[in-house]
Protein backbone atom coordinates (compact mmCIF):
# COMPACT_ATOMS: atom_id res chain seq x y z
CA UNK A 1 0.00 0.00 0.00
CA UNK A 2 1.81 2.90 -1.40
CA UNK A 3 1.99 6.08 1.49
CA UNK A 4 0.12 9.40 0.73
CA UNK A 5 1.90 12.51 0.33
CA UNK A 6 0.28 14.04 3.58
CA UNK A 7 2.09 11.32 5.45
CA UNK A 8 5.59 11.52 3.55
CA UNK A 9 6.18 15.00 3.00
CA UNK A 10 6.54 15.70 6.56
CA UNK A 11 8.71 12.52 7.56
CA UNK A 12 10.99 13.45 4.35
CA UNK A 13 11.44 17.23 6.22
CA UNK A 14 12.31 15.61 9.26
CA UNK A 15 14.72 13.50 7.71
CA UNK A 16 16.80 16.04 6.14
CA UNK A 17 16.73 18.15 8.73
CA UNK A 18 18.46 15.46 11.12
CA UNK A 19 21.11 15.04 8.27
CA UNK A 20 22.03 18.35 7.77
CA UNK A 21 22.03 18.81 11.23
CA UNK A 22 24.18 15.56 11.59
CA UNK A 23 26.62 16.92 8.64
CA UNK A 24 26.90 20.50 10.29
CA UNK A 25 27.92 19.33 13.60
CA UNK A 26 30.51 16.83 12.04
CA UNK A 27 32.15 19.29 10.09
CA UNK A 28 32.45 21.51 13.43
CA UNK A 29 34.06 19.41 15.00
CA UNK A 30 36.58 17.62 12.42
CA UNK A 31 37.42 20.92 10.46
CA UNK A 32 40.35 22.92 12.21
CA UNK A 33 41.78 25.35 9.45
CA UNK A 34 45.53 25.12 8.76
CA UNK A 35 47.87 27.89 10.21
CA UNK A 36 49.39 29.77 7.23
CA UNK A 37 52.64 29.01 6.18
CA UNK A 38 55.51 31.07 5.48
CA UNK A 39 59.62 30.70 4.85
CA UNK A 40 62.59 31.44 5.77
CA UNK A 41 65.97 31.54 3.75
CA UNK A 42 68.92 31.06 5.58
CA UNK A 43 72.74 29.99 4.65
CA UNK A 44 75.73 29.49 7.16
CA UNK A 45 76.98 32.26 9.32
CA UNK A 46 77.10 31.87 13.25
CA UNK A 47 73.86 34.57 13.53
CA UNK A 48 71.99 32.81 11.11
CA UNK A 49 73.11 29.15 11.58
CA UNK A 50 70.77 30.18 14.91
CA UNK A 51 67.73 29.26 13.05
CA UNK A 52 69.32 25.46 11.83
CA UNK A 53 69.99 25.17 15.83
CA UNK A 54 66.41 26.51 16.77
CA UNK A 55 64.97 22.98 14.72
CA UNK A 56 68.02 20.79 16.58
CA UNK A 57 66.35 22.00 19.47
CA UNK A 58 62.35 21.73 18.37
CA UNK A 59 62.12 25.61 18.58
CA UNK A 60 61.02 25.70 14.84
CA UNK A 61 59.91 22.39 12.65
CA UNK A 62 61.53 23.41 9.08
CA UNK A 63 59.28 21.22 7.15
CA UNK A 64 55.95 22.50 6.38
CA UNK A 65 53.11 20.93 8.03
CA UNK A 66 54.51 20.19 11.25
CA UNK A 67 54.36 22.38 14.05
CA UNK A 68 56.89 23.10 16.85
CA UNK A 69 55.90 24.84 20.62
CA UNK A 70 56.77 28.23 19.12
CA UNK A 71 54.90 27.81 16.14
CA UNK A 72 51.86 26.98 17.87
CA UNK A 73 52.00 29.37 20.38
CA UNK A 74 52.52 32.13 17.04
CA UNK A 75 49.63 29.84 15.01
CA UNK A 76 52.14 29.69 12.05
CA UNK A 77 53.67 27.06 9.62
CA UNK A 78 57.04 27.75 9.30
CA UNK A 79 59.55 26.55 6.41
CA UNK A 80 63.26 26.43 6.63
CA UNK A 81 64.88 26.58 3.70
CA UNK A 82 68.54 26.28 3.86
CA UNK A 83 71.13 27.67 0.69
CA UNK A 84 73.97 29.38 0.33
CA UNK A 85 73.98 32.76 0.58
CA UNK A 86 73.59 33.52 -3.37
CA UNK A 87 71.05 31.84 -3.31
CA UNK A 88 69.29 32.93 -0.57
CA UNK A 89 69.43 36.12 -2.15
CA UNK A 90 67.80 35.03 -5.43
CA UNK A 91 65.29 33.66 -3.99
CA UNK A 92 64.00 36.36 -1.67
CA UNK A 93 64.31 38.86 -4.18
CA UNK A 94 62.06 36.03 -6.76
CA UNK A 95 59.55 36.34 -3.55
CA UNK A 96 60.43 32.78 -3.56
CA UNK A 97 60.39 32.94 0.13
CA UNK A 98 58.67 35.46 2.35
CA UNK A 99 62.19 36.32 4.01
CA UNK A 100 65.69 35.64 4.17
CA UNK A 101 69.36 36.24 6.39
CA UNK A 102 70.60 39.02 4.39
CA UNK A 103 73.16 41.63 5.62
CA UNK A 104 71.62 45.43 5.11
CA UNK A 105 73.78 46.30 2.16
CA UNK A 106 72.65 42.69 0.21
CA UNK A 107 68.99 43.68 1.10
CA UNK A 108 69.02 47.12 -0.75
CA UNK A 109 69.12 45.30 -4.03
CA UNK A 110 66.33 43.46 -3.98
CA UNK A 111 63.95 46.00 -1.81
CA UNK A 112 64.12 47.71 -5.16
CA UNK A 113 61.42 45.82 -6.44
CA UNK A 114 60.49 43.75 -3.10
CA UNK A 115 59.53 46.51 -0.57
CA UNK A 116 61.46 44.89 2.51
CA UNK A 117 61.59 45.56 6.16
CA UNK A 118 64.37 44.35 8.82
CA UNK A 119 62.29 43.08 11.41
CA UNK A 120 65.53 41.45 13.35
CA UNK A 121 69.34 42.15 13.55
CA UNK A 122 71.16 39.05 14.29
CA UNK A 123 75.22 40.12 14.63
CA UNK A 124 77.40 42.56 13.16
CA UNK A 125 80.85 42.36 12.10
CA UNK A 126 83.91 43.00 15.10
CA UNK A 127 86.76 41.31 13.45
CA UNK A 128 85.18 39.03 11.19
CA UNK A 129 86.03 40.62 7.83
CA UNK A 130 89.42 41.36 7.43
CA UNK A 131 92.28 42.66 5.40
CA UNK A 132 95.21 39.87 5.90
CA UNK A 133 98.86 40.54 4.16
CA UNK A 134 102.18 39.46 4.47
CA UNK A 135 104.45 40.88 6.96
CA UNK A 136 106.34 43.50 4.36
CA UNK A 137 103.52 45.25 4.54
CA UNK A 138 103.49 47.40 7.17
CA UNK A 139 101.23 50.01 6.95
CA UNK A 140 98.30 50.70 4.12
CA UNK A 141 100.13 53.17 1.70
CA UNK A 142 101.89 49.91 0.65
CA UNK A 143 99.23 48.87 -0.67
CA UNK A 144 99.16 50.94 -3.19
CA UNK A 145 99.73 49.39 -6.77
CA UNK A 146 99.10 45.77 -5.24
CA UNK A 147 96.28 43.65 -6.16
CA UNK A 148 94.16 43.32 -3.01
CA UNK A 149 92.06 39.77 -3.64
CA UNK A 150 88.76 39.47 -2.29
CA UNK A 151 84.99 38.91 -3.63
CA UNK A 152 83.99 42.25 -4.99
CA UNK A 153 80.47 44.06 -4.43
CA UNK A 154 79.93 42.15 -0.92
CA UNK A 155 80.89 43.08 2.33
CA UNK A 156 84.23 42.52 2.04
CA UNK A 157 85.23 45.12 -0.48
CA UNK A 158 83.13 47.79 1.84
CA UNK A 159 85.21 46.77 4.58
CA UNK A 160 88.25 47.41 2.09
CA UNK A 161 87.07 50.57 0.87
CA UNK A 162 85.67 51.94 4.14
CA UNK A 163 89.34 51.56 5.88
CA UNK A 164 90.73 53.41 2.77
CA UNK A 165 88.92 56.49 3.97
CA UNK A 166 89.25 55.86 7.42
CA UNK A 167 92.89 55.90 6.76
CA UNK A 168 93.22 58.45 4.62
CA UNK A 169 93.09 57.04 1.77
CA UNK A 170 92.07 57.12 -1.77
CA UNK A 171 90.12 54.06 -3.16
CA UNK A 172 91.44 54.82 -6.97
CA UNK A 173 94.94 54.41 -5.64
CA UNK A 174 94.49 50.66 -4.79
CA UNK A 175 93.35 48.01 -6.78
CA UNK A 176 90.98 45.51 -5.12
CA UNK A 177 90.88 42.29 -7.36
CA UNK A 178 87.74 39.97 -7.68
CA UNK A 179 88.58 36.25 -6.06
CA UNK A 180 86.20 34.05 -3.97
CA UNK A 181 87.13 34.65 -0.27
CA UNK A 182 87.72 30.48 -0.44
CA UNK A 183 89.99 30.51 -3.07
CA UNK A 184 91.97 34.31 -1.99
CA UNK A 185 92.71 32.80 1.66
CA UNK A 186 93.89 29.01 0.05
CA UNK A 187 96.04 31.13 -2.26
CA UNK A 188 97.62 33.09 0.62
CA UNK A 189 97.89 30.37 2.68
CA UNK A 190 99.80 28.13 -0.02
CA UNK A 191 102.14 31.54 -0.53
CA UNK A 192 101.43 31.95 -4.57
CA UNK A 193 103.66 34.98 -4.77
CA UNK A 194 100.88 37.00 -6.90
CA UNK A 195 99.18 36.96 -3.79
CA UNK A 196 99.85 39.24 -0.70
CA UNK A 197 97.00 40.28 0.39
CA UNK A 198 93.18 39.49 0.47
CA UNK A 199 90.27 40.87 2.41
CA UNK A 200 87.84 37.86 3.05
CA UNK A 201 85.56 37.08 6.32
CA UNK A 202 85.19 34.00 8.91
CA UNK A 203 85.90 31.20 9.08
CA UNK A 204 88.79 32.19 6.35
CA UNK A 205 90.26 34.76 8.30
CA UNK A 206 90.60 32.62 11.02
CA UNK A 207 91.89 29.82 8.97
CA UNK A 208 94.72 31.59 7.14
CA UNK A 209 95.76 32.99 10.39
CA UNK A 210 96.36 29.85 11.84
CA UNK A 211 98.07 28.48 8.70
CA UNK A 212 100.95 31.06 8.37
CA UNK A 213 102.68 32.39 11.05
CA UNK A 214 104.34 35.61 8.67
CA UNK A 215 101.17 37.04 8.11
CA UNK A 216 99.14 39.39 9.94
CA UNK A 217 96.04 41.65 10.25
CA UNK A 218 96.56 45.02 8.45
CA UNK A 219 92.41 46.40 9.18
CA UNK A 220 89.36 44.47 9.67
CA UNK A 221 85.70 45.64 11.33
CA UNK A 222 86.47 46.68 14.12
CA UNK A 223 87.20 50.22 12.93
CA UNK A 224 83.43 50.64 11.34
CA UNK A 225 81.09 49.24 14.18
CA UNK A 226 77.13 48.57 13.41
CA UNK A 227 78.24 49.01 9.75
CA UNK A 228 77.98 45.23 8.55
CA UNK A 229 74.70 44.14 9.88
CA UNK A 230 73.66 40.35 9.40
CA UNK A 231 69.71 40.61 9.79
CA UNK A 232 66.58 39.06 8.75
CA UNK A 233 65.08 40.46 6.29
CA UNK A 234 61.11 40.19 5.53
CA UNK A 235 58.90 41.11 2.55
CA UNK A 236 56.11 43.98 3.29
CA UNK A 237 53.73 41.96 1.39
CA UNK A 238 54.32 39.03 3.51
CA UNK A 239 54.00 41.55 6.64
CA UNK A 240 50.44 42.25 5.26
CA UNK A 241 49.58 38.96 4.91
CA UNK A 242 47.13 36.89 7.38
CA UNK A 243 49.31 35.65 10.07
CA UNK A 244 52.64 37.70 8.27
CA UNK A 245 53.39 39.40 11.68
CA UNK A 246 53.20 36.32 14.02
CA UNK A 247 55.52 34.85 11.68
CA UNK A 248 57.64 37.66 12.29
CA UNK A 249 57.53 37.39 15.97
CA UNK A 250 57.55 33.23 15.84
CA UNK A 251 61.29 33.75 14.10
CA UNK A 252 62.36 36.19 16.49
CA UNK A 253 60.96 34.21 19.77
CA UNK A 254 63.12 31.98 18.40
CA UNK A 255 66.05 33.80 17.96
CA UNK A 256 65.81 34.96 21.22
CA UNK A 257 65.25 31.33 22.87
CA UNK A 258 68.95 29.84 20.97
CA UNK A 259 71.20 32.91 22.44
CA UNK A 260 68.99 32.43 26.22
CA UNK A 261 71.03 28.99 25.74
CA UNK A 262 73.95 30.39 24.63
CA UNK A 263 73.78 32.54 27.74
CA UNK A 264 73.07 30.07 30.04
CA UNK A 265 76.12 28.40 31.73
CA UNK A 266 74.49 24.63 31.42
CA UNK A 267 73.84 24.85 28.02
CA UNK A 268 75.78 27.19 26.80
CA UNK A 269 78.53 24.81 24.79
CA UNK A 270 76.40 22.23 23.92
CA UNK A 271 74.40 24.79 21.71
CA UNK A 272 77.54 26.88 20.85
CA UNK A 273 78.96 23.92 18.82
CA UNK A 274 75.42 23.05 17.48
CA UNK A 275 76.03 26.18 15.90
CA UNK A 276 79.41 25.39 14.88
CA UNK A 277 78.10 22.41 13.28
CA UNK A 278 75.50 24.56 11.09
CA UNK A 279 78.69 26.73 10.47
CA UNK A 280 81.76 25.45 8.28
CA UNK A 281 81.97 22.49 11.21
CA UNK A 282 83.89 24.57 13.40
CA UNK A 283 84.54 23.16 17.10
CA UNK A 284 83.78 24.50 19.94
CA UNK A 285 86.92 26.65 20.65
CA UNK A 286 86.93 28.31 17.29
CA UNK A 287 83.32 28.80 17.67
CA UNK A 288 84.31 31.25 20.97
CA UNK A 289 86.76 32.93 18.75
CA UNK A 290 84.05 33.49 16.02
CA UNK A 291 81.17 34.93 18.44
CA UNK A 292 83.50 37.31 19.78
CA UNK A 293 84.01 38.55 16.22
CA UNK A 294 81.05 38.14 14.72
CA UNK A 295 78.94 40.11 18.34
CA UNK A 296 75.41 38.99 18.20
CA UNK A 297 72.16 40.94 18.66
CA UNK A 298 71.63 38.46 21.40
CA UNK A 299 68.39 40.25 23.27
CA UNK A 300 65.59 42.53 22.58
CA UNK A 301 67.05 45.65 24.38
CA UNK A 302 70.08 45.07 21.58
CA UNK A 303 68.12 44.41 18.27
CA UNK A 304 65.90 47.41 19.71
CA UNK A 305 69.20 49.76 20.07
CA UNK A 306 70.42 49.29 16.50
CA UNK A 307 66.97 49.85 14.80
CA UNK A 308 65.78 52.65 16.70
CA UNK A 309 69.31 54.45 17.39
CA UNK A 310 70.48 57.73 15.75
CA UNK A 311 73.22 56.06 14.30
CA UNK A 312 71.84 53.88 12.04
CA UNK A 313 70.44 56.34 8.97
CA UNK A 314 74.15 57.67 9.12
CA UNK A 315 75.54 54.15 8.80
CA UNK A 316 73.17 53.39 5.74
CA UNK A 317 74.06 56.78 4.28
CA UNK A 318 77.38 55.54 3.78
CA UNK A 319 76.18 51.45 2.51
CA UNK A 320 74.14 53.22 0.27
CA UNK A 321 76.32 55.73 -1.54
CA UNK A 322 78.92 52.09 -1.42
CA UNK A 323 76.39 50.72 -3.05
CA UNK A 324 75.38 53.26 -5.98
CA UNK A 325 79.46 54.07 -6.48
CA UNK A 326 79.91 50.55 -7.26
CA UNK A 327 77.25 49.38 -9.19
CA UNK A 328 75.32 47.44 -7.00
CA UNK A 329 71.96 48.94 -7.26
CA UNK A 330 69.80 50.37 -9.91
CA UNK A 331 68.89 53.72 -8.15
CA UNK A 332 68.85 55.04 -4.87
CA UNK A 333 66.98 52.87 -2.65
CA UNK A 334 64.54 54.92 -0.39
CA UNK A 335 65.14 53.93 3.42
CA UNK A 336 63.07 54.42 6.15
CA UNK A 337 62.78 54.18 9.86
CA UNK A 338 59.57 53.75 11.31
CA UNK A 339 56.50 51.42 11.51
CA UNK A 340 54.87 54.13 9.08
CA UNK A 341 57.40 55.17 6.77
CA UNK A 342 56.81 54.14 2.88
CA UNK A 343 60.25 53.20 1.51
CA UNK A 344 61.72 50.50 -0.40
CA UNK A 345 64.22 49.14 2.78
CA UNK A 346 62.24 49.76 6.48
CA UNK A 347 64.21 49.33 9.52
CA UNK A 348 61.16 48.40 12.24
CA UNK A 349 61.43 47.28 15.75
CA UNK A 350 57.65 46.64 16.52
CA UNK A 351 58.33 43.00 15.89
CA UNK A 352 60.87 42.57 18.62
CA UNK A 353 58.62 44.89 21.00
CA UNK A 354 55.62 42.55 20.54
CA UNK A 355 58.21 39.20 21.11
CA UNK A 356 59.83 41.15 23.94
CA UNK A 357 56.18 41.88 25.64
CA UNK A 358 55.34 37.93 25.87
CA UNK A 359 58.50 36.93 27.11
Amino acid sequence: MKSSPATVLPSLIATLAVLALGGCTGTEETSEEAPPVFSLAWSEYPSWSVFGVAHIQELIDKDQGKLSAIEKKWNVDIELQEADYETCIMLYGASEVDAACLTNMDALSPSLSVPSVMILPTSTSDGADACIVVDSITNVTQLRGKEVHGLEKTVSEYCFVRNLELLGEQESDHRFVNMDPANAAVALQLKEPTVEAIVVWNPFVMQTLDKRSDVKVLFDSTSIPNEIIDAVIMSQSSLDKPGGENFACALIDAFYAVNRSMADPATADETLADIGAKFASLELEDMKTVVKQTKFFSDPEQGKGLLTGSELPEIMKKVVAFCMNHDMVDREPKIGYDSQAEADLRFDATYIEKVQTDL
